[in-house]
C-alpha cells in the first residue's frame, strides 16, 4: 500500500464524525516531507490540524510505515494555493477568482456558480470607448489549468 493511501485512511478515520472537513491533498515528497492539506466548508481550525497530525503521526510510528526520516506537515491551503476540488470552488462562491486556461489565457471574475463539469463567473468586459458590461461566462473545468482566489483589500 502506498503511504498516501494509508494516510488517507487514517485521516478519514479521524474525521469520520466531521462532515464539514475534507482532504485537499496528501503528498509524500522525495525530501521526506509528508504534506497533508485539509480544509473545511467553513475553514479549518488549527486545533483540527493538530488532532489530525497527532493521529496520523502516532499510527505511522506504531506501524513503522515510513522507513526513513520524514517530516509531517498538516495545514490548510494558503490563500495563494490553487483550488483543486469542487468542494473548494463551492466554498468560494461569491469571491473573485483568476482562472488560467489551457492556452495560458487568463480571466478574472466573481465566482457565482459551480457544477460537476463547469464554473460560472461574472466578468467585467471593457471595450475601448464603450461602457463596461458585466457578463456571465460558463467555463468547463477541464479547460482550466489553475484557479486562484483573488484577495481584495477594499
Amino acid at each position: 500500500m502506498q503511504i498516501e493511501e494509508r494516510v488517507r485512511e487514517l485521516i478519514e478515520e479521524k474525521i469520520a464524525d466531521r462532515a464539514d472537513l475534507f482532504i485537499v491533498k496528501i503528498k509524500m515528497h522525495n525530501n521526506g516531507l509528508l504534506e497533508i492539506l485539509m480544509d473545511g466548508d467553513g475553514g479549518i481550525a488549527i486545533e483540527d490540524c493538530v488532532q489530525i497530525s497527532r493521529h496520523v503521526g502516532y499510527h505511522l510510528e506504531e506501524e513503522d510505515a515510513i522507513d526513513r526520516a520524514y517530516r509531517l506537515e498538516v495545514s490548510s491551503p494558503g490563500i495563494d494555493t490553487p483550488l483543486l476540488l469542487n468542494r473548494q470552488y463551492q466554498k468560494n462562491i461569491g469571491r473573485s477568482v483568476r482562472i488560467k486556461g489551457l492556452e495560458g489565457e487568463k480571466r478574472e471574475g466573481k465566482l457565482i456558480a459551480v457544477t460537476d463539469k463547469s464554473i460560472v463567473i461574472e466578468e467585467v468586459k471593457k471595450e475601448k470607448g464603450k461602457k463596461a458590461i458585466v457578463a456571465e461566462a460558463e467555463i468547463p473545468l477541464d479547460s482550466i489549468t489553475e484557479t486562484k482566489v483573488l484577495i481584495s483589500f477594499k
